[in-house]
């Protein structure tokens, strides 16, 4: 990411292989996150949550259906509606959090 991105605060919870830059709204936020190696998201459900795929790949899971996205396309997952996901080494992904405590920061 661009330095004006990583200049902003690493979420404490991301950990590795995920390198997450947290935006903090008054009652959003927005997570900048880098994965450095393929990662498998474990079914959850939370807050609403819309996702771009800025590069890389995400295979997301929901209510039993696999869709594949990639560089360019964007997605949204309802709140409280369980999804899984594996993720590409190699993505970038701007995720917008409908909590304003998805994330803490470092």
């Amino acid at each position: 990411f661009a330095s004006i991105i990583t200049a902003l605060p690493r979420a404490d919870e991301a950990g590795d292989p995920a390198r997450t830059y947290v935006l903090q709204g008054e009652r959003m936020q927005v997570a900048f996150a880098a994965f450095d190696a393929d990662v498998s998201a474990p079914e959850e459900a939370h807050a609403a949550q819309w996702v771009a795929v800025l590069e890389g790949e995400v295979e997301l899971t929901t209510a039993g259906a696999t869709a594949v996205y990639r560089k360019g396309d964007a997605y949204f997952i309802p709140a409280g509606v369980p999804h899984a996901a594996r993720i590409k080494k190699g993505s970038r992904l701007l995720d917008l959090f409908d909590q304003v405590d998805r994330f803490r920061a470092k």
